[in-house]
C-alpha cells in the first residue's frame, strides 16, 4: 500500500509516494490541466503507482480557493446573500479606512463580494454584553430567505453583531434560512470566525461561504473519480496553517485552505529543519509560475493570524486593503512573480521587467515548443546553459526557440546580445525573489545571515547560490527531492484540529477556573475529532494558546498560555517587549479569544543518502556564470552518496529539478540526502 502527497502547481502536478511496506520513496511530476486539476492528478498517480486500489492514504494540497479569487478560468463564485443587522448591510463594502494607494484620487475599493441588492438587514440586536435588546424578526429572515431561494441563490451568509457573545439569533437565522432553502449553504460568523470586529468576521464569513460550494464540488468530483479508479483509501487536505485534516473539515470551512498548496513546502523545511539541528531556515520554493519565502524559527514555521484574498501583489506582500480580509490562521509567506514560466518582457521606457504573467503549462516557455512565443526564465537559463536537453515530465527543450524569442522580444529592443539578455533576465529574477526573501526576514526583525536557505521547486536549486549571494546568506541545503519537496511536505505533515472560543473580557475579570473550564472544554472538542478520524490516543499533543491585547488596542498578540491568568498576563508582556520593543504592564490587557490546538502525529519517511553509489560524473558543458562561459562539470543527483563533494562550476542534474553549484561554491552530500552549498 501506498502513502501520497499530491501538490497542484500553476506548471507542475508534483506527486510524492511512499510504498509502506518497503519504505521506499518514489516521485512523479505531470503537467497540470488548470482547467481540470483532477484530470492531471490522475493520470499522475497512475503512472507513479498503477491501479489506485494501492493507496492507502492521499495528502491533496489545493489552490482552487486562491485560485477563484484571482478570477482563474473556469471557477465562478457562487451567488450568495447576506442576513446582517439592520442598518449594517454595507459593512463588507465599509470596511477599515486602509488605501492601497494613498496619494491615489482614483482609488477605489474592492468590489464587495456580495452585492447591495442581496444583502438584507434585520431587526434584532445582541449587546456587546451578549444580552439580547430585540428579538429576531425570524419572519423577515424567511422572506429574504424565500426571495433568494426562489431567484437561484445557493449562498446564505449570515452575520450578526457581537454573535461572538450570543449566536443565538444567528442559530435562529440559520434555522430559519434552512426551512425556506433546505439545499442552500448556510454558514454563520459565530461558527467560521467567534471573534471581536464584525468587518473582519463577516468577511471572513462570507469569504468562507463562497468558497463552500467551490471547494464541496471539486473535492466531490475528486473522490468521485478516484473511487472509480479503484482507490479506497482515506482523502485528507493541508490546511493554510500547515496541518493535515479530513474532507469534512475542509468543506467546513474552506476559507482555511486558501493557501493550501504554498503551506506544504514550508512544512516540509520545518521538518527537515528538526532533523538536521538548524534553528533558522529560509524555505524558498521557486516553481513555474511563483517563487514564493517562509522562514522557520526554532523548527516551526511563522503563523500570522489573517490575510486578504484576492489583493494586489506588490513586492511580494499583499497590499492592505486591496483584498478580503479572513481571519484564519496561515504560514506566513511572502510570493512574487519569479516562476521559472514567468514572461519577461520590455516596457515602453526600454526597462526590462518580468512578470507577473506566465507561460504557465499550456503552452509554457517558448524552449517546450509548444507554441509559447515570450520569453520566460527558463528559456533564459537555458540559453546559458543551465538545463539539460530533457526536463521533468519528459519535456524536451529546444534552446533555438528560447534563443529566438529572447532575441527578438528582449535583445533586440534593448540594444545587447541574446547572452546579455539572458544574464539581464536571471538577474532581475534573483532580485525579485531577493525581496521575499527579505519580507520573511528583516521584515521580520531576523538577520539573514544566521538562516540557512532551503532551495527547492522545481527551479530553486538553479538559482539558490546567486539568490543567496544577494540577500547575504552563506549557506544553502538543496534538500531531497527537491523538485517536489512541497509534495513530500504532505507526507511529514501532521494532522492539525484548532479549536477557538471568545472571551472578550479584561484579564482582571477572569478567573483561573473560567479559563481552565474553556480551555478543557475546547481541548476535549479538538481531541476528539481527531479521534474520530482514527488518530490514536498516544499519538495527540494539543497546545493551550491566548490571544491578547492592552486594553484599547486594535490588534492581538497570541502567547502559550502559562496555566494561570496571571503567568499567562507576564508571557504576555514579555512577548509584546520582544517583538515591538515596549511593554506597558500598568495597562489593562484583554483576553480576546482562547485557543486549542490539538496535533494528531504521523508516521515519517525515512530521509537518508545513499552510502554507497555510482560514478556521479557525466561529463562537460560549457554554462554562463558571472564573468563570462564556464566549463562545467555535470553530475548525476541520483548517483551521489552520503560525503561526495562537488566543486564548482557545476551542474547537477536530478529528475525533478537542476543543481547550480557557481565558481567559488562547493557541494557535499550530506547524511540526511541534501546537497549543502557553501562559499
Amino acid at each position: 500500500m501506498y502513502r501520497v502527497g499530491v501538490d497542484v502547481g500553476g506548471t507542475f502536478t508534483d506527486i510524492v509516494f511512499l510504498n509502506e511496506e518497503t519504505s521506499e520513496l518514489g516521485i512523479m511530476k505531470v503537467p497540470t490541466t488548470p482547467r481540470e486539476p483532477a484530470k492531471g492528478i490522475l493520470a499522475g498517480l497512475r503512472m507513479a503507482v498503477g491501479p489506485l486500489v494501492k493507496i492507502d492514504l492521499l495528502i491533496h494540497a489545493t489552490t482552487i480557493g486562491t485560485n477563484m479569487f484571482l478570477g482563474q478560468i473556469g471557477i465562478e463564485p457562487p451567488r450568495a446573500a447576506l442576513i446582517t443587522n439592520a442598518g449594517f448591510e454595507d459593512v463588507i463594502e465599509i470596511g477599515r479606512q486602509n488605501r492601497p494607494s494613498l496619494y491615489d484620487p482614483n482609488f477605489s475599493k474592492p468590489k464587495p463580494l456580495i452585492p447591495r441588492k442581496r444583502r438584507y438587514g434585520v431587526r434584532g440586536r445582541i449587546t456587546s454584553e451578549g444580552r439580547v435588546i430585540e428579538e429576531l424578526d425570524v419572519e423577515e429572515v424567511r422572506k429574504a430567505a424565500s426571495r433568494e431561494c426562489s431567484e437561484g441563490t445557493r449562498v446564505f451568509v449570515v452575520s450578526f453583531l457581537h454573535s461572538y457573545r450570543n449566536p443565538s439569533h444567528e442559530e435562529q437565522a440559520a434555522e430559519a434560512i434552512r426551512d425556506e432553502c433546505p439545499t442552500a449553504y448556510v454558514v454563520t460568523g459565530s461558527r467560521v470566525d467567534p471573534a471581536p470586529m464584525e468587518y473582519e468576521r463577516t468577511s471572513t464569513a462570507v469569504v468562507n461561504g463562497l468558497l463552500k460550494p467551490v471547494l464541496s464540488s471539486y473535492l466531490e468530483d475528486l473522490v468521485s473519480r478516484l473511487r472509480r479508479e479503484g482507490f479506497e483509501g482515506k482523502l485528507l487536505i493541508m490546511q493554510s496553517s500547515g496541518g493535515i485534516v479530513e474532507v469534512g473539515e475542509a468543506v467546513e470551512r474552506p476559507a482555511a485552505f486558501i493557501e493550501s498548496g504554498p503551506s506544504a513546502g514550508a512544512v516540509a523545511v520545518a521538518y527537515f529543519s528538526r532533523l538536521a539541528g538548524i534553528e533558522y531556515s529560509i524555505g524558498f520554493d521557486m516553481g513555474g509560475t511563483t517563487a514564493k519565502a517562509s522562514s522557520i524559527v526554532r523548527g516551526e514555521p511563522e503563523i500570522v493570524e489573517s490575510y486578504e484574498v484576492g489583493g494586489k501583489v506588490h513586492m511580494g506582500r499583499v497590499i492592505r486593503g486591496s483584498g478580503y480580509p479572513v481571519r484564519f490562521p496561515h504560514i506566513d509567506l511572502a510570493e512574487v512573480s519569479a516562476g521559472g514560466g514567468t514572461i519577461a518582457w520590455v516596457d515602453p521606457g526600454g526597462g526590462l521587467r518580468i512578470g507577473p504573467k506566465s507561460a504557465g503549462a499550456d503552452p509554457g516557455p517558448a524552449c517546450y515548443g509548444r507554441g509559447g512565443a515570450e520569453p520566460t526564465v527558463t528559456d533564459a537559463n537555458l540559453v546559458l546553459g543551465r538545463l539539460p536537453e530533457t526536463i521533468s515530465g519528459g519535456i524536451r527543450l529546444r534552446r533555438d526557440l528560447a534563443w529566438r524569442a529572447i532575441r527578438d522580444m528582449i535583445a533586440k529592443p534593448l540594444g545587447v546580445t541574446v547572452v546579455e539578455a539572458a544574464w539581464m533576465i536571471i538577474g532581475l529574477a534573483n532580485t525579485v525573489m531577493g525581496r521575499a526573501v527579505r519580507l520573511v526576514t528583516l521584515e521580520r526583525g531576523h538577520d539573514p545571515r544566521l538562516f540557512t536557505l532551503f532551495a527547492f521547486g522545481g527551479a530553486g536549486p538553479l538559482h539558490a547560490a546567486e539568490l543567496a549571494a544577494e540577500v547575504g546568506v552563506s549557506r544553502v541545503l538543496v534538500p531531497p527531492r527537491p523538485g517536489v519537496f512541497s509534495a513530500l511536505g504532505l507526507l511529514v505533515a501532521d494532522y492539525k484540529v484548532e479549536r477557538h472560543a471568545s472571551i472578550a473580557k479584561r484579564a482582571g475579570d477572569i478567573s483561573d477556573d473560567e479559563l481552565e473550564r474553556v480551555l478543557a472544554r475546547l481541548e476535549a472538542e479538538a481531541v476528539r475529532t481527531l479521534q474520530d478520524w482514527g488518530v490514536e490516543p498516544g499519538s495527540i499533543v494539543t497546545r493551550r494558546l491566548v490571544d491578547a491585547k492592552y486594553w484599547g488596542q486594535a490588534y492581538t498578540l497570541r502567547v502559550p498560555y502559562q496555566g494561570s491568568v496571571e503567568r499567562t498576563l507576564e508571557e504576555f508582556h514579555r512577548v509584546h517587549a520582544a517583538r515591538y520593543g515596549f511593554s506597558v504592564e500598568e495597562e489593562d490587557v484583554e483576553i480576546v479569544l482562547v485557543r486549542v490546538e490539538a496535533i494528531g502525529l504521523t508516521r515519517k519517511p525515512l530521509l537518508r543518502a545513499p552510502k554507497q553509489a555510482g560514478d556521479p560524473l557525466k561529463g562537460e558543458r560549457e554554462v554562463f556564470f558571472q564573468g563570462g562561459w564556464h566549463n562545467a562539470a555535470v553530475y548525476d543527483y541520483n548517483a551521489m552518496a552520503e560525503g561526495y563533494r562537488v566543486e564548482g562550476p557545476a551542474v547537477i542534474e536530478a529528475p525533478d529539478s537542476t543543481i547550480l553549484v557557481p565558481p567559488g561554491y562547493h557541494g557535499i552530500v550530506t547524511e540526511l540526502g541534501a546537497l549543502e552549498l557553501e562559499r
